[in-house]
């Protein structure tokens, strides 16, 4: 019996230790999961522009005299460029193709916003709103209601409306047809890491972009006199809902709210003050894309544009942040700092492009690049985006007061038939709905 009852004993502490040891495994197991791997950017990338931005990593000539870059930048890839000449002063993964989020309504400017003046009225119907992803930043339009085209385009650069890309979109034959030719825009503007399927930046799968693509389109729409006045415009107001009379009934009277721009660097924010000499341009928000930004500024009479994309999480407004220490590092060292690219042209204005025997259009040498943006970049005369004024409901009216009408870069001509926002929502509404696609 003593021998039975000591085999019991063992036995049943084998099976205890056995689970025991199970259960501390697989808590073990639960407790350290595999971390997820840190993107990297590819080994090889586009060179359109120069060599140097097809390279992984920071591109900079770093020489006695050129001040250092900013430390501890965590930004998956950024661009700064000289706006006129188009000198690509530094990069940083400049060609990583990433997702853009509402930074690709600039293109979705420089394609739709020749096509209608800006006193052009439209009524909405509903299907104009239909296709909106869920969570989309919007304006607050509204069905059966008519907004004109300066309207719209405020909505646009204010708030990054969703709703306003696709009306603008509908009154552009659709939205399928705006996506087509935003594509043929990217191609035609040398964007060769753009590939667009929604017109406001949501995320959607393939749909790409890179800091330099970005900092080609804001280029173009600088051009734009109106793109300009919208992406430099602080606040307006919006048109809204008619007042109702006593009975109830809508009267004639229509009110309006005011919408403020969710770009920090040109309207400030409680953490983070305007940067002196900004003019725009578009900033973008979404699950996918991160915080991205490119901004326009002038300083002693040069003017830079610098593209953010995708910093850390771990800081408010650090995609500002950042943004506002690669200017300031832009406008000291531009001086001395030689350029490690260079913004290309248009396809139509490079100097002998040719067809391949596959009929596609093969662009001019990084040499010929290079001399095209020096020579056709600065000939269009200076101009300025100092005195953007903060200040609550500044009409677009008064644009004038903010932004000189000299153009920042030569006029390519008449295009077209005419003439996720970062931050939470200031006048403006917000589609409800899942809040991980919240600001494209």
């Amino acid at each position: 019996m003593t021998t039975s009852a000591a085999r019991r004993r063992a036995l049943a502490v084998s099976v205890t230790a056995a689970l025991l040891g199970g259960t501390v495994l697989a808590g073990t197991a639960a407790a350290a999961p595999k971390p997820t791997p840190t993107p990297t950017p590819p080994a090889r990338m586009s060179t359109v522009g120069g060599d140097r931005l097809g390279l992984p990593g920071t591109q900079v000539n770093a020489a006695p005299g050129v001040p250092a870059l900013p430390a501890k930048l965590t930004s998956r890839s950024w661009i700064v460029a000289d706006a006129e000449t188009g000198a690509v002063l530094a990069a940083h993964n400049a060609h990583w193709r990433l997702p853009p989020a509402s930074t690709l309504k600039m293109l979705f400017a420089d394609t739709v916003l020749p096509k209608f003046p800006a006193s052009t009225v439209h009524k909405v119907a509903p299907s104009d709103l239909n296709g909106m992803g869920e969570g989309s930043s919007l304006v607050g339009i509204k069905e059966n209601l008519t907004y004109s085209v300066r309207d719209l385009w405020l909505g646009v650069f204010l708030r990054s409306g969703n709703d306003a890309v696709h009306v603008l979109a509908a009154m552009n034959h659709g939205v399928p047809a705006t996506v087509r030719e935003m594509n043929a825009e990217a191609h035609e503007l040398q964007a060769d890491d753009t590939h667009v399927v929604t017109p406001d930046g949501y995320d959607e799968p393939g749909q790409t972009s890179s800091a330099y693509d970005l900092t080609l389109f804001a280029r173009q729409g600088l051009q734009n006199a109106d793109f300009r006045a919208y992406c430099s415009t602080v606040s307006a107001q919006f048109p809204g809902d008619y007042k109702k009379g006593k009975n109830g009934k809508p009267t004639k009277v229509r009110e309006s709210f005011a919408i403020s721009n969710t770009n920090r660097l040109l309207a400030g924010d409680y953490d983070i003050d305007r940067y002196p000499g900004i003019a725009g341009v578009k900033n973008g928000d979404t699950t996918n894309a991160g915080a991205t930004f490119t901004g326009v500024a002038e300083r002693g009479g040069r003017k830079l544009l610098v593209t953010v994309m995708n910093p850390a999480h771990t800081q408010h407004n650090l995609v500002y942040r950042e943004a506002a220490s690669l200017l300031d590092w832009g406008f000291k060292a531009a001086p001395t700092v030689q350029p490690v690219g260079t913004l290309v042209p248009p396809l139509s204005k490079v100097p002998h492009a040719s067809a391949t025997p596959s009929g596609t259009v093969k662009a001019a040498g990084p040499g010929e690049h290079a001399a095209a943006a020096a020579t056709g970049s600065s000939s269009g005369g200076a101009w300025t985006a100092a005195a953007v004024a903060a200040g609550s409901a500044l009409l677009l009216a008064l644009v004038v007061i903010v932004v000189r009408r000299r153009r920042p870069l030569p006029s390519e001509g008449p295009r077209g038939a005419g003439a996720a926002s970062d931050g939470g929502p200031i006048g403006g509404r917000r589609r409800r709905g899942r809040s991980r696609r919240r600001r494209s």
